[in-house]
């Protein structure tokens, strides 16, 4: 519906859509505050997305690997981000940077999307190693390679699709946050859905229909592609993290 409130003729949202019309896409490029908050959010989400796969995947990769004290705190620990809710963590991250006097920044901003993106990660590179055969490993060290050899030709290949959809999800996630970047954003480093929920504040007309509906096409777009390359039933499979290799 909202796609199709995009498509209006008039000045005014209404359904169904006065006449069909692009002129609302069109207008997006002439919208300065939107192309610059669109540019914060791919910044901020690309960055986060990068860095939570490469911590979610030395977490992950410790966490189902390895039998260590404390092992299960940290493992819900990690994973916490998942079952509070959004704006409690954006009212405790903006408490937290104003106790400290950090200024909020884009890099402020994505260190935040890293404590809500890195969950996803993890979760999704455990599932990988959860059904990843060790066997193979073995049978590569017993052929004279060494760990790294090891990891990084066997290990590695097989646990990527866990990896790249991480990487997707984690940007899916960090670009269309507003409970955190609410509290988090700032003029000069202010996200797409923030500026949305700041627009229709002080007006709603068709803009913003357009605007949210190329927001829900990429979501889409990404989500098919990584149905079609991965699989969503491998990656949420019923294999908890952490549950033991087999």
């Amino acid at each position: 519906m909202i796609f199709l409130e995009s498509l209006t003729g008039a000045d005014y949202v209404s359904f169904p859509p006065v006449g069909l019309s692009l002129k609302w896409y069109l207008e997006i490029p002439k919208r300065p505050e939107f192309i610059a908050s669109l540019l914060t959010s791919f910044v901020v989400a690309a960055g986060a997305s990068v860095v939570s796969t490469g911590l979610g995947a030395i977490a992950a990769l410790a966490l189902v690997r390895y039998r260590f004290p404390g092992r299960a705190f940290l493992q819900g620990l990690f994973l916490s981000p998942l079952s509070v809710p959004g704006i409690v963590l954006g009212i405790a991250l903006l408490q937290f940077y104003a106790t400290y006097g950090i200024p909020r920044t884009g890099l402020t901003l994505a260190l935040a999307h890293l404590v809500i993106t890195t969950p996803y990660t993890i979760r999704l590179v455990s599932v990988s190693l959860a059904g990843f055969d060790q066997n193979l490993e073995r049978a590569a060290r017993s052929l004279g390679a060494g760990s790294w050899t090891t990891f990084r030709l066997v290990t590695l290949p097989l646990i990527r699709p866990g990896i790249l959809a991480g990487a997707v999800f984690a940007f899916i996630v960090s670009f269309d946050d507003l409970a955190v970047s609410l509290f988090l954003s700032s003029p000069g480093a202010m996200t797409l859905p923030v500026r949305i929920f700041t627009y229709i504040e002080q007006i709603y007309d068709p803009l913003i229909t357009a605007v949210s509906s190329l927001l829900i096409l990429v979501a889409v777009v990404v989500v098919v592609l990584i149905e079609r390359t991965v699989g969503m039933g491998r990656l949420f499979g019923a294999e908890a993290p952490g549950s033991a290799p087999r």
